[in-house]
């Protein structure tokens, strides 16, 4: 049975894991170490009152960070209550999932892809060229299930590397990064397919990957392959 978004929504935090999360009534804050929006943004457990959102805004700044809320599905009245208080809307992001089995009929090449851990030195520098460093790579070290780097070769030579885990059944991809001079090669696919056959290994029924709305060709590319869109989620910011 397919993942329903709320199971996606926890197997994300399990794969990505913010460096510790404390409640504040109904809202749970994290401390991301610098590790990105998706591990420092705070989330709600329940109905948010005005009172509740101040309270989170204050905690936040008084760690010097810019107030900010990952807004879920069917979150409309604490849409609605920050939108009052003046967060703009930043990142529309799809929640995306497919059968394992839908992508393990290919085979990669052989030496072009590999599922490997701890991550290569030349995997470390292809995140860094695309933005992803040491508090990213923090992330991935403080996951405590099963997970794997993806390494990829192109024309012989690296061309791009993502990372891979599992929970509640489901692996889920991040930090998928192409080097520049081997886009739309299909380097990217064969990774997800790379990352599809260790989820098979692993035990996983399915396979999932969040991806910004914005970026239309990585959206396209998760569509051929049988991705759905099972949700969504969105930030609210306040500079």
């Amino acid at each position: 049975m397919t993942p329903d978004l709320d199971t996606l929504y926890a197997v994300a935090e399990a794969t990505w894991p913010p460096a510790a999360t404390h409640a504040l009534g109904p809202v749970t804050l994290r401390d991301g170490e610098g590790g990105g929006k998706r591990v420092s943004a705070a989330t709600a457990s329940g109905p948010v009152t005005v009172e509740d959102v101040a309270r989170a805004e204050a905690d936040m700044r008084a760690r010097g960070l810019a107030p900010l809320f990952q807004v879920r599905a069917g979150e409309d009245d604490l849409d609605r209550t920050l939108e009052g208080r003046g967060y703009g809307i930043v990142d529309p992001v799809n929640v995306l999932v497919a059968p394992v089995a839908s992508l393990t009929g290919e085979r990669p090449p052989r030496l072009t892809t590999f599922a490997v851990w701890e991550p290569l030195e030349i995997m470390r520098e292809i995140w860094a060229e695309g933005g992803i460093g040491p508090a990213r790579l923090a992330v991935m070290a403080r996951v405590r299930g099963p997970k794997t780097g993806l390494f990829a070769r192109h024309a012989d030579q690296p061309a791009g590397t993502g990372f891979a885990a599992m929970a509640e059944g489901v692996a889920m991809v991040h930090a998928l990064e192409v080097r520049a001079g081997h886009r739309r090669a299909g380097v990217g696919r064969l990774m997800m397919v790379q990352a599809a056959l260790w989820a098979e290994r692993q035990g996983a029924a399915h396979i999932a990957v969040l991806c910004t709305r914005a970026n239309k060709a990585a959206n396209g590319l998760y569509a051929t392959m049988g991705f759905r869109v099972a949700g969504a989620y969105h930030y609210r910011q306040k500079e």
